[in-house]
């Protein structure tokens, strides 16, 4: 029998759910939260009802997340979503102490490096959020539809590696479901595996 610290580490670093973690459920209602942003006001997934909305579980000392930012492939996808009036919510439930806990001071210091174009940055220090989600790798993406329902879960795009050079080849999966989605389609592919750093959750 593995070690169940073993199995764990071996879960997150996957993306595999865990016994502890039940996962939010794609075509079922998104679980509701409340956070505060890098600029210390309350954000609610509530503010935004009627819209389409993006999270993106980051972690900016992770490789997966520094390829998809300094290649710009995640900015270029948050403007583009936002500028279609789309929501997107950047997460960070890495623990105080932890690899990528940053203060509101430098997680806005870091998504301007970046030329990053969310529309909030919210922090999740106690991994609620991230627990409710069932959020295992940065980056972890979600897309929630205007009626609030979960429409996409899992990685945000189709090759698993941390190489800039793969992004022209890969499927990005986040901007094909919002076209789909904004196209009035069922969103093609609903569900794939996440890969990336494990979400430096407190008691992880």
């Amino acid at each position: 029998m593995k070690p169940a610290l073993s199995v764990l580490a071996s879960a997150l670093l996957i993306g595999l759910p865990t016994a502890q973690a039940a996962p939010a459920k794609v075509g079922e209602a998104a679980p509701a939260f409340t956070l505060t942003d890098s600029t210390g006001a309350e954000r609610s997934l509530a503010d935004f009802a009627g819209k389409t909305v993006v999270l993106e579980w980051t972690n900016h000392e992770c490789p997966f997340v520094k390829k998809h930012y300094n290649a710009a492939n995640i900015p270029s996808q948050q403007r583009e979503a936002v500028d279609d009036d789309v929501v997107w919510l950047v997460l960070n439930s890495s623990a105080p102490g932890k690899q990528g806990h940053v203060d509101g001071a430098t997680a806005n210091r870091i998504q301007a490096n970046w030329k990053a174009a969310q529309t909030h940055y919210l922090f999740d220090t106690d991994g609620s959020v991230g627990r409710a989600y069932a959020a295992k790798t940065t980056p972890h993406m979600y897309i929630i539809d205007p009626e609030g329902v979960l429409r996409y879960a899992g990685a945000i795009d189709s090759i698993p590696s941390a190489d800039t050079g793969d992004i022209p080849e890969a499927t990005q999966y986040v901007p094909q479901a919002l076209a789909e989605l904004a196209a009035g389609k069922p969103v093609s592919l609903s569900t794939s595996q996440p890969y990336g750093c494990s979400i430096k959750y407190k008691d992880a």
